[in-house]
């Protein structure tokens, strides 16, 4: 009886995630520098959604973002003047590493996996 009772109320909690990659752009679309917001369509359960991702170039590393902040899950957005991720709702700010460097949120940015393969970009998402 409580196994199906979690069942009821934490359903998403209870299911099992899949890895969905979802086309992002050409490899020659990356950002040489700098973050690059991007948008993304993608199908799931019979419904088309879009999201909002950013690619980081650290000079290092490519780095994906989740566009949710980590406090309340508003969109955050890119300043380049200011080089920082910014959320407008509650002043949350993050670095290009998206580590918390002002604000309420508990933890970075959501980091998402990236993959390359024959010059597209793929970014990996958990449905």
């Amino acid at each position: 009886m409580a196994g199906v009772y979690l069942l009821f109320a934490f359903p998403r909690r209870m299911r099992k995630k899949k890895e969905l990659y979802v086309y992002a752009c050409d490899e020659t679309e990356l950002p040489v520098q700098g973050v690059r917001q991007y948008y993304i369509d993608y199908p799931l359960r019979g419904k088309t959604v879009t999201n909002k991702f950013f690619i980081a170039n650290t000079g290092k590393e490519l780095i994906v973002f989740s566009s949710g902040c980590t406090h309340l899950g508003c969109l955050i957005n890119w300043h380049r003047t200011e080089n920082r991720f910014m959320c407008p709702c509650h002043g949350g700010q993050y670095d290009m590493q998206g580590n918390v460097v002002a604000g309420p949120p508990p933890a970075p940015l959501n980091r998402l996996p990236l993959k390359i393969e024959r010059q597209k970009v793929y970014i990996g998402l958990r449905v």
